[in-house]
């Protein structure tokens, strides 16, 4: 749990408006080891140890999960609606709102012990609202790319308009929010909570250890062709990893801790029985874009806004399998055809390969507005 502890406001994507409140020291300061023995395997110059803090968010939020989900049964009778065999709008928007409120609960403990707000977790920075609408407008978009791909390829058949009216407007308003609580609990868990604390407590030879040890993992345990979607991404960023270590670049650790946990986020999608190793490859590598999204703009707020829609568009919009769950209460009705590796099969539109070009092109609309602004880390360096 000894991570390699750094000053936040060196490696982050934090605007430097925002870096003095979000980076609270220990007792003496950043940069200082005070303390001595046991206690030095637990506190650091930053307080309590990166390690600790994930080992801890993780526990909290299992904890206040497990709690709820005991109420809920209690209450209705009902197991938990966690893994359904499709997806129900209503459904989907208790499961989610638990689990929001599952991470809610654990980053308001993690915030007191570390003297900090949950704002601090990249949720601030400069023009936070402009972020989510250009995020959600660019899910929306990325994700229609994709769709008018594969049906302009054959690969994607269009069937009758599901919902009209009230209906439409109920149904879409339902899903809407429910995809909002997925982008908050998603993005709030990985590219907020893990990639802040990460990012100030990690070195390239812990991250290449947690990678290994979940590919490790699946190697021994996992069965099927999804495993090699983590395989890849594990490899993808493995050598950039690298040059930035060797080099000692600036930030190099909020890199290193955007390598773990898109690795992670694809390791967690090996869970989801309809998904192939595409799916999960695309998972891991919009997962890497929406920490450059961090980098870029300073928060985690763009991300949040494109997970939403992207998954709104896929699941209510266009009516397409969303990893292998067919949604109920959807406006269009699609229909995959042709071959797997191309339509995506069961999978959805995420288990094409088309879906590469799609995230290549979330990257560069990322790129192209924000690419040639000072990046938000460089400016917290300043």
């Amino acid at each position: 749990m000894d991570l390699d502890e750094r000053p936040v406001t060196e490696e982050t994507g934090i605007a430097a408006s925002d870096s003095e409140t979000a980076l609270t020291p220990g007792p003496e300061g950043p940069g200082e080891e005070p303390y001595h023995g046991l206690r030095w395997i637990f506190v650091g110059g930053q307080g309590l140890r990166a390690g600790w803090s994930v080992f801890l968010f993780i526990l909290f939020t299992a904890a206040i999960a497990f709690a709820m989900s005991l109420i809920v049964r209690t209450l209705t009778g009902h197991r938990h609606p966690g893994a359904p065999a499709s997806l129900s709008p209503f459904q989907t928007l208790i499961s989610e709102l638990l689990q929001v409120l599952a991470i809610l609960g654990a980053g308001a403990l993690m915030a007191r012990i570390e003297r900090r707000r949950i704002l601090d977790y990249n949720l601030r920075g400069p023009r936070r609202p402009q972020h989510f609408f250009f995020g959600w407008a660019a899910g929306f978009v990325a994700l229609s790319a994709l769709i008018g791909a594969l049906a302009w390829g054959g690969w994607l058949r269009f069937g009758p308009v599901a919902l009209n009216g009230p209906r439409l407007l109920g149904f879409g308003a339902v899903w809407a929010l429910a995809f909002l609580l997925t982008g908050f609990f998603e993005e709030g868990a990985f590219r907020c909570y893990l990639q802040f604390t990460l990012t100030r407590g990690i070195n390239f030879w812990w991250a290449l250890g947690i990678v290994g040890a979940i590919c490790l993992d699946l190697a021994v345990r996992a069965k099927g062709h999804g495993v090699y979607g983590v395989y890849l991404i594990a490899a993808a960023l493995l050598l950039p990893c690298l040059a930035l270590h060797l080099k000692r670049a600036p930030g190099s650790s909020f890199w290193q801790a955007a390598w773990v946990t898109s690795t992670v986020f694809g390791f967690l999608h090996t869970t989801n029985g309809g998904e192939d190793w595409i799916g999960i490859f695309s998972a891991a590598a919009i997962g890497f874009v929406f920490c450059v999204s961090i980098w870029v703009t300073g928060s985690a707020w763009w991300a949040i806004g494109c997970h939403a829609a992207w998954d709104w568009a896929e699941t209510f919009f266009y009516g397409t399998a969303d990893s292998g769950l067919v949604s109920k209460g959807h406006f269009l009705t699609t229909m995959p055809a042709g071959k797997a590796f191309w339509s995506g099969g069961t999978d959805g539109p995420e288990g094409s390969v088309l879906v590469l070009g799609a995230i290549l092109l979330l990257l560069t609309v990322l790129l192209l507005v924000y690419g040639r602004k000072q990046p938000q880390a460089a400016k917290g360096r300043e």
